[in-house]
């Protein structure tokens, strides 16, 4: 049987490094493709994409996702299977400064990724969403099935822009889409903007960290490793096109008119983020300069994703818990940065 190749975009970024090791050990080929920008440290970038190219199985290419012809060169000779596009302008407060990059990035570059899933007639297509297209949804947890129409960044506008235009070339050509919501990522190898990073760095700096809506937040912090997992088994699980609407099961988020799915992947859990805070403190056996703030434009209260659709169609679902997570974290940062 033919090795099995998949195109994952952001390589070099935290999901997607993760992801690339996952299906190397499980055998596939696996082409990087990546811009490597410098919104934030790139010799963290450069680190993942390294340690990936030790396996012969891992080929990468530099290059941004709007360079439409260097895209499609690169999909024209890799063939892909299947595309993972992982690849996007992240940051929910980042959203707030610099809008138009994520434009750029997320809707421009999807496009194209699109395009190239279609010319290619790929087995399947997965797309990275967010839990931030629930928006000022308040009736948890969160289930795919329920209207998101209530985005409240660019951030989480373009990736629910991205869930329309997938849906739409799933219509049109037949191209089985799943778009998976991912619910606040950490691990080893994360990145330095998210939250654990900071506290974590600033707990062992004796610097105040910044805790939004004085600590009263609540997020379904998802493992990594659990989370790829998730997508290494939707790989599987391709939406296929109802004849009729009466074949979607209740709960299921299947497209009437297209093979189209929404997935969420996360943990089935909500974590006080003071408690999120205790524990990195007592990973480091030290105590946090807590700065206490208001709770930032565009932000909300509390994610918690509903993640029974997942477990019906792999079987799998999250569930490492959140101190386990948290221990593993703090080991690489000390390890890596040799503190």
């Amino acid at each position: 049987m033919a090795q099995r190749k998949v195109l994952v975009t952001g390589s070099a970024g935290f999901i997607g490094y993760h992801l690339s090791n996952l299906l190397l050990a499980e055998g596939f080929r696996v082409h990087g493709y990546d811009g490597m920008t410098d919104y934030y440290d790139v010799t963290l970038k450069q680190r993942r994409h390294q340690m990936l190219l030790q396996n012969a199985d891992f080929t990468m290419t530099e290059g941004m996702l709007e360079d439409q012809a260097l895209l499609d060169t690169v999909v024209d000779e890799f063939e892909p299977d299947v595309i993972v596009h992982l690849a996007a302008q992240a940051g929910v407060r980042y959203s707030l400064e610099n809008p138009r990059a994520y434009l750029d990035s997320n809707v421009i570059g999807t496009f194209n990724v699109m395009e190239a899933a279609r010319r290619h007639k790929v087995d399947h297509l997965l797309m990275a969403s967010t839990s931030s297209v629930y928006g000022a949804n308040t009736d948890m947890p969160f289930i795919e099935t329920e209207k998101a129409d209530t985005q409240l960044t660019i951030y989480a506008a373009t990736k629910k822009a991205n869930e329309s235009m997938a849906h739409s070339y799933a219509h049109l050509w037949d191209l089985p889409t799943t778009m998976f919501r991912f619910f606040t990522v950490y691990g080893p190898w994360g990145r330095p903007d998210m939250a654990l990073f900071k506290f974590t760095k600033g707990i062992i700096e004796d610097t105040p960290i910044d805790i939004y809506n004085n600590g009263d937040m609540y997020r379904d912090f998802t493992y990594v490793e659990d989370l790829v997992r998730g997508i290494r088994l939707l790989i599987d699980t391709p939406p296929v096109r109802p004849n009729s609407p009466d074949e979607i099961e209740d709960g299921d988020s299947l497209s009437p008119a297209a093979p189209y799915r929404v997935v969420n992947v996360g943990n089935s859990d909500k974590v006080r983020l003071l408690d999120f805070v205790d524990t990195i403190e007592d990973a480091l056996g030290r105590k946090a300069q807590r700065n206490y703030m208001e709770m930032q434009m565009g932000d909300v209260p509390a994610t918690w994703a509903d993640a029974t659709l997942l477990q019906r169609l792999t079987g799998y679902r999250p569930a490492t818990d959140f101190r386990d997570g948290v221990n593993s974290f703090v080991a690489w940062y000390l390890d890596y940065y040799k503190v």
